[in-house]
C-alpha cells in the first residue's frame, strides 16, 4: 500500500494556510476597505466578524478534510451523503473559475515588480497611467506574465504536499520582511511632517458610523473573502494534515496572522498616501486597481533615500504584493489538482491539466474588453465581469459546509431518538445534535483548545443570518444602483450571475451520478483516526484508501500507488 501525502509538520500546515489566506486582497482591498469605512472604526466590525464567521468555518473546514482525507468532492460525498457530492464540485469549480482571472491579476503584479526593480516606476516624469494603460492594452505582455504565474505555481505543487509546504514558507517569510520594510518606509514618510496622520486614521474610531450598516457589511464581506473560509482552501490542506494536528489552534492561528498582515498591508499604503497626497482619502478610495497600480507608484516614488529609495521601496512592495498573490494561486491550483488525485487521477497529469484549463479560460479576462474609464484608465470589463459573477459564487461553499454540519447532527439526533438513547423532540436535539459535529469531529482530544457552545451558536444561527444579510445587501444594492439591472446582456446586472450559477448548479447536480460512480481514494496517514463509517457517506462501496483495491477499478489503485512511491 502506498504511503499518504502530508506535511512535514505544524509549521508547513499553517504557512500553507496562511498563504492560501493572504492574497493580494489583503494588500489592495483592505486599504480601500479602511479608507471608505471611517479608518480605525472599519476594524471593529471586521475583527468581530473573524471570530464570528472566518475562524468558525475554517475550523469546520479543517475539522472535515482531516477526517476525510479527500479533497472538496469527496469530503461532500463523505459528509453530506453521495447525493450531494456535487457540493464539492461546485466548490472546486468556483475556486478555479476565480482562479482564472486571478492568474491575470497575479501576472499583473509581477509585470510591476519588474517594472519597480527596473526603475521604470521611480522617474519624476513617469506618467503611471500611461505605463498602465500600455501595459494593459499589450496582449502579449499581459498573456506572458499569466503564463510566468501559471509556471511557477505548477512547478511548486508539481510533486505534493512537501513541495507546497517548502515554498509556502519561503514565500510567507520573505513577505512578512518585505512588508515589514514597506512599513518602516511609508512610517518614515508619514512622520516627515511630524504628524503620523496616516496611522492615526487607521487607528482612530468614529463611533457614530458604528451605526451605518455599510459599515458592518463592508466588514464582514471583507473578513468573508480575505480569509478563503468556506472555500475548500482549508479542506484541501487539511488532508496532508498530521494526525494529531491541532486543528482550532491552526485555525485561530492562520485567522490571526491573516488579519495581522492586513493591518500591516494597510498601515503601510495609508501611510505612504497619507504622507504625500494633499487628498489622501480621495486617493485611497478611488478603486482597488486605481490605489495599486496608479497611486501607489506615484506615492512610492517622493520616498526618501534619493534615487535608490523610491526603486526599492517600489520593488520591495510589488514583490511582496507577487509573493501573496502566488501563494494563492498555489492553493487555489491544489484545490482542484486534489480532487484529480482522489479520483486515481495521476497527480503530474492532474496538474497540467487544471494548469492548461486556467490559462487558456483565463485568456479572455487577459485581453477581452479593454476598455478606458471616463477618466482615461484602461480596465479590463470581461475579468471584473467574472469576479462579478463568481465572486459571490464562493458564499455558497460556506452554506454548503454548514449544511452538512447540520445534516450530521440531526442524523444522529434521529438515529439515537430510534436506538431510544436520545429524547425526542426540540430540547432533545438541542442536548445531542446541535453539539454532534463539534463533539466528534472538533473536540477529539488532539487540540489544546477546547470548542464549546459558542461555536455551535455561531455555525447554526450567526452563519445562516450574516449569509442572508450579505447576500441580500449586496443583491439590494445592485438592483437599487445599476441601471437595467435586469438585463440578461448587462454584464454588471443581477441576471447574468442568477443564470451562471443556475446552469452550472444544474449542470453539477447532473453529474452527480457520475461523480459517485467513480472511486474515491482517501490520503489516510498511518495510524490516524479517520473512521468515516458513522457518517452518511460511510458506507460507500468505492470509496477506499490510497492503496486499496477496489472491485472494477484495480488499475486506479496502482496508478495511485505508483505515483506517491515515486
Amino acid at each position: 500500500m502506498g504511503e499518504s501525502d502530508q506535511f512535514n509538520g505544524r509549521l508547513g500546515l499553517i504557512f500553507a494556510s496562511i498563504g492560501a489566506a493572504i492574497g493580494t486582497g489583503n494588500i489592495w482591498r483592505f486599504p480601500r476597505m479602511v479608507g471608505a469605512n471611517g479608518g480605525g472604526t472599519f476594524l471593529i466590525p471586521w475583527l468581530i466578524f473573524l471570530f464570528a464567521w472566518s475562524i468558525p468555518l475554517v475550523i469546520a473546514e479543517y475539522a472535515m478534510g482531516k477526517r476525510s482525507r479527500t479533497g472538496t468532492i469527496g469530503t461532500f460525498r463523505i459528509f453530506a451523503g453521495r447525493r450531494f457530492a456535487w457540493m464539492g464540485l461546485w466548490t472546486a469549480w468556483i475556486s478555479t473559475a476565480i482562479g482564472f482571472y486571478y492568474a491575470v491579476v497575479s501576472g499583473w503584479t509581477l509585470k510591476y515588480f519588474q517594472l519597480g526593480i527596473t526603475g521604470a516606476l521611480s522617474g519624476d516624469k513617469v506618467d503611471t497611467t500611461e505605463v498602465w494603460n500600455a501595459f494593459l492594452q499589450s496582449p502579449g505582455q499581459v498573456i506572458f506574465f499569466q503564463f510566468l504565474v501559471i509556471l511557477l505555481v505548477l512547478g511548486t505543487i508539481w510533486k505534493g504536499a512537501k513541495a507546497i509546504e517548502k515554498v509556502n514558507f519561503y514565500l510567507m517569510i520573505s513577505l512578512f520582511a518585505l512588508l515589514f520594510l514597506t512599513l518602516f518606509l511609508s512610517l518614515w514618510m508619514d512622520l516627515s511632517d511630524g504628524s503620523l496622520d496616516g496611522a492615526l486614521f487607521m487607528f482612530t474610531v468614529d463611533f457614530d458610523m458604528l451605526f451605518e450598516p455599510e459599515v458592518w457589511i463592508n466588514g464582514l464581506s471583507q473578513s468573508a473573502w480575505s480569509c478563503s473560509a468556506g472555500m475548500g482552501m482549508c479542506i484541501t490542506y487539511a488532508v496532508y494534515m498530521s494526525k494529531d494536528e491541532d486543528t482550532v489552534l491552526n485555525a485561530f492561528t492562520m485567522g490571526l496572522a491573516n488579519n495581522s498582515i492586513s493591518i500591516i498591508a494597510g498601515l503601510a499604503v495609508l501611510s505612504a498616501i497619507f504622507a504625500v497626497n494633499p487628498d489622501p482619502l480621495a486617493t485611497v478610495t478611488g478603486g482597488s486597481s486605481a490605489i495599486t497600480f496608479l497611486a501607489l507608484p506615484e506615492v512610492f516614488a517622493q520616498a526618501p533615500g534619493g534615487a535608490i529609495g523610491p526603486l526599492i521601496m517600489t520593488a520591495m512592495f510589488f514583490l511582496a504584493l507577487s509573493f501573496a498573490a502566488l501563494t494563492s494561486m498555489i492553493s487555489t491550483v491544489e484545490l482542484c489538482v486534489r480532487n484529480f488525485v482522489d479520483h486515481g487521477y495521476e497527480r503530474e497529469r492532474s496538474v497540467l491539466i487544471t494548469g492548461l484549463a486556467i490559462f487558456i479560460f483565463g485568456l479572455p479576462s487577459a485581453i477581452l474588453w479593454i476598455q478606458l474609464d471616463s477618466s482615461g484608465v484602461a480596465f479590463p470589463e470581461f475579468l471584473e465581469v467574472q469576479d462579478h459573477i463568481w465572486g459571490y459564487g464562493l458564499m455558497f461553499s460556506g452554506l454548503f459546509i454548514a449544511f452538512s454540519i447540520w445534516k450530521y447532527g440531526y442524523i444522529k439526533w434521529r438515529t439515537a431518538v430510534d436506538e431510544g438513547t436520545a429524547p425526542p423532540g426540540f430540547s432533545g436535539y438541542l442536548g445531542l445534535g446541535v453539539s454532534a459535529f463539534r463533539d466528534d469531529f472538533i473536540n477529539t482530544g488532539d487540540n489544546d483548545l477546547e470548542v464549546g457552545r459558542w461555536w455551535d451558536v455561531l455555525i447554526y444561527i450567526a452563519f445562516p443570518i450574516l449569509f442572508f444579510v450579505l447576500m441580500a445587501s449586496y443583491f439590494s444594492d445592485m438592483i437599487a444602483n445599476t441601471p437595467n439591472v435586469w438585463d440578461p446582456s448587462n454584464p454588471k446586472g443581477l441576471t447574468i450571475i442568477l443564470l451562471f450559477w443556475g446552469v452550472v448548479a444544474a449542470l453539477f447536480i447532473g453529474l452527480n451520478r457520475k461523480l459517485i460512480e467513480r472511486p474515491l481514494f482517501r490520503n489516510v496517514p498511518e495510524g490516524a483516526d479517520a473512521d468515516i463509517s458513522e457518517l452518511p457517506g460511510g458506507s460507500d462501496d468505492l470509496i477506499g484508501q490510497v492503496g486499496d483495491v477496489i472491485a472494477g477499478f484495480e488499475h486506479l489503485a496502482a496508478t495511485v500507488d505508483a505515483e506517491l512511491a515515486d
